[in-house]
């Protein structure tokens, strides 16, 4: 019992550093945001994995590459998504977020590729969504 109380210990604890890294950012410390993020997702990375947290809202590496975009920093965030992608594939706001930084660091076809998996990902959706519309339009016009 007392290592299973250890290990989601340890899982609250990445996500409250995640959570104080975006708060730290809010506040306008960039660099200080950064390294935690970065910290949250390493100790992330490192921790034993339970298929119960494999469906994590939103993994930790894609918080820090979406920290990475709100920061402009598009290679960065770009890389991020792409390794997040390696662990937990698949996952629409990953994917959305690739797409995003490859568009903004002018890769044109990195773009096209995360922007029509997102589209695939959402084929039988029954909504719209902002960042499927950004596909189609982006995809309309390359």
């Amino acid at each position: 019992m007392a290592a299973k109380d250890e290990y989601w210990a340890g899982q609250t604890r990445i996500q409250k550093e995640a959570a104080a890294a975006w708060l730290t950012f809010a506040e306008g410390n960039r660099e200080a945001a950064i390294t935690a993020m970065k910290m949250a997702a390493e100790r992330d990375d490192a921790s034993e994995k339970n298929v119960a947290m494999e469906n994590k809202v939103v993994p930790i590496r894609a918080l820090l590459g979406e920290l990475y975009l709100a920061a402009q920093m598009h290679k960065e965030a770009l890389a991020e998504f792409e390794a997040s992608q390696k662990t937990m594939p698949n996952r629409f706001r990953t994917i959305a977020g690739a797409a995003n930084a490859a568009r903004a660091v002018g890769s044109v076809e990195a773009a096209k590729r995360y922007y029509r998996a997102l589209a695939g990902l959402a084929v039988n959706g029954d909504g719209q969504r902002p960042e499927l519309a950004e596909a189609k339009t982006y995809l309309a016009q390359n």
